[in-house]
């Protein structure tokens, strides 16, 4: 008998994005599952449910996800949610992870086997189901378009008969995947474009972009990058010496853009009311770290707001800002993971605890919570 996938339709009025795709149902259907939509659950990212029909799903409700055997969601599922799904079933979404724990627990007692697609390692075999990559490069193309909204001046270099309109000046601060994704678009649309990161490797990539990069390059900004490809803390004396920097610079930025996230942290701090202060009237700030705190000193997760004449930015689930575009990568993400737990003779679920991808995602199984950094075996505290 086949095995069903459950695409549910997400809960949380402020996610718009669904975890699948056309194409993500036909690569399901060819993998031998059948799929069962959740009425309306693709209406938020332009796929109606005509659309997964043709493409071999079945339209249901929320009482199918009990008879699936895999459920794809892009957020968590709420206490409520869970108490629907059948015990043994795979849970694979964004899961957020980190400050919930109770909610991990729920899904152990339900016997659940979740998996947290955010903790995907970063290695070659598992670059197309990374999706901090997928969404962050999306968000950092939307943080370009939110800012050049909110600043009402044209961008690019405007050479015209009745005079010149000179280009913004746009700072990006984190070169990262979202990073690099916001320079390369603001590059596109004429600015003058510099950025900034702890990481030394970043340097070669701002400048391939056409990008100028800013930072204070002595022998501890030379050792700064980590095993995981993460930036690390930087020492108090080096944050110090880059803050003056950074500070001078923002001074006579239009844009800035800040990127900074470490996963499972508070977001750190980059720009000061001081330094929204030193900056021109009319400016804007883009703060892609809200929903962690911030990196912007005044933002406010799901907020526009002025402060001394800088407009701050601060939306919420900025991916889903684009969500068609946005469910399309992470439908594609899903698709093939969920491809590696399918044997191959058999074509039935076969989850392999041992494999390396298995391993750095899997919340929960058997019952119990698996993870080590959230209490599994060989976990600390945490």
């Amino acid at each position: 008998m086949s095995q069903i996938v459950f695409i549910a339709r997400e809960s949380d009025s402020d996610e718009p994005r669904v975890a699948a795709s056309v194409e993500s149902v036909k690569k399901l259907k060819s993998l031998g599952f059948d799929v069962v939509v959740e009425a309306g659950a693709g209406m938020r990212s332009r796929v109606p449910d005509a659309e997964f029909e043709k493409a071999g799903a079945r339209i249901g409700s929320a009482a199918d996800a009990k008879s699936a055997d895999v459920i794809l969601k892009v957020r968590r599922p709420t206490a409520e949610e869970v108490t629907g799904y059948r015990s043994g079933a795979i849970v694979i979404a964004i899961m957020d992870p980190y400050g919930n724990e109770a909610a991990i627990a729920a899904m152990a007692e339900a016997g659940l086997t979740a998996f947290a697609m955010e903790l995907m390692p970063r290695i070659t075999r598992a670059q197309s189901m990374d999706v901090l990559s997928s969404q962050a490069n999306l968000a950092g193309y939307q943080a370009v378009v939110d800012a050049a909204n909110e600043y009402d001046r044209a961008l690019p270099m405007m050479m015209t008969a009745a005079g010149t309109v000179p280009a913004a000046k746009v700072f990006v601060m984190g070169a990262g995947v979202a990073g690099l994704q916001a320079i390369a678009t603001a590059r596109r649309l004429g600015a003058m474009v510099s950025a900034t990161d702890v990481r030394p490797a970043a340097k070669e990539q701002v400048a391939s972009l056409g990008a100028k990069f800013i930072a204070v390059e002595d022998e501890e900004f030379k050792a700064a990058e980590t095993a995981g490809g993460y930036a690390k803390e930087m020492s108090k004396d080096y944050q110090a010496k880059q803050a003056a920097l950074v500070a001078e610079h923002i001074a006579k930025q239009d844009i800035v853009i800040t990127t900074a996230l470490i996963p499972g942290r508070p977001a750190p701090r980059l720009v000061t009311r001081a330094m929204l202060d030193a900056m021109k009237p009319g400016s804007v700030v883009v703060d892609l770290a809200v929903e962690r705190g911030g990196n912007v000193e005044g933002a406010e997760a799901g907020q526009v707001v002025e402060i001394g004449g800088v407009k701050v930015v601060g939306h919420l689930n900025v991916p889903g800002r684009i969500a068609a575009s946005a469910s399309l990568l992470y439908a594609k993400n899903l698709v093939t993971f969920l491809e590696t737990m399918v044997s191959k003779e058999t074509k039935a679920l076969a989850v392999n605890m041992e494999d390396e991808l298995v391993k750095a995602t899997a919340l929960t199984h058997g019952g119990a919570v698996v993870h080590p950094a959230f209490g599994g075996p060989n976990g600390g505290d945490k």
